[in-house]
């Protein structure tokens, strides 16, 4: 998160919802100053990484964004980008556009630690995605299942969220369905997994694994036997070869 991310009167006019709304919306341990950061970060990396702006201007074309889109092949945009951008072109950021999903904490045991909020957001119209090749090196579109099968199989590498999430989207058959989901949607607790080092890998432990705070004895070599196939409830994911994937208790 940028430092002008987390000063909501920075934004005052640039968001199509007033500070009561955006309470009201991203309630629950959030203050509305607090969901501001964390909604605006949102926004602007989903423009940096990808090349989709959450936002409104009217009946202006989006490919007046192009030039902008196009520097980040070339440079990496600058801290307060965002703001000097929407605020000169006349542009206003849509919060209304997130919805929440989950509330992430990263294992005490890594060495680097982010509390961090998983929005979803639908694509906008006639706006493409363009991995910017620095943070976001390839981008596919692709179904959750499919995106799992691939991860199983190695060729889709995936983090531990965004495991866990595509996980949780298979229910899902279309969009229509999401939609009503995420309406209703809270944060819900945060997640905060546990992180055990292996002899040569690592095994992470989600909140709802029934060991989670028990003493427990990994045998490694029965973990490639214990893979969970795509679709089946799991709790732990076992990190080998730089891939993360479900295993068995």
């Amino acid at each position: 998160m940028d430092t002008q991310d987390k000063v909501p009167e920075l934004w005052k006019g640039l968001l199509d919802m007033d500070f009561e709304s955006i309470s009201e919306r991203f309630d629950g341990n959030l203050s509305a100053h607090e969901a501001v950061g964390y909604a605006v970060a949102a926004i602007r990396e989903t423009f940096e990484e990808a090349g989709v702006l959450l936002g409104e201007r009217g009946e202006t074309s989006v490919g007046e964004m192009a030039p902008l889109c196009e520097r980040r092949f070339t440079e990496r945009l600058p801290q307060g980008w965002l703001r000097e951008w929407v605020e000169s072109q006349g542009w206003v950021l849509s919060l209304t556009k997130l919805a929440r999903w989950a509330h992430w904490i990263t294992p005490e045991a890594m060495p680097l630690r982010f509390d961090t909020r998983f929005f979803i957001a639908f694509m906008p119209e006639a706006q493409a995605c363009l991995p910017d090749a620095r943070e976001t090196t390839e981008g596919i579109w692709i179904g959750p299942k499919q995106g799992l099968e691939g991860n199983l199989q190695g060729k889709i590498p995936l983090s531990p969220p965004t495991l866990v999430t595509l996980h949780e989207l298979l229910p899902y058959g279309n969009v229509e369905d999401l939609k009503k989901e995420v309406e209703k949607r809270s944060w819900g607790e945060a997640r905060l997994p546990r992180f055990l080092r292996l002899e040569r890998d690592a095994l992470i432990l989600e909140p709802w694994d029934p060991m989670i705070h028990e003493e427990i004895q990994i045998d490694p070599k029965a973990l490639p036997s214990a893979l969970v196939p795509v679709g089946e409830a799991f709790s732990r994911l076992w990190l080998h070869k730089g891939l993360w994937r479900p295993v068995r208790c």
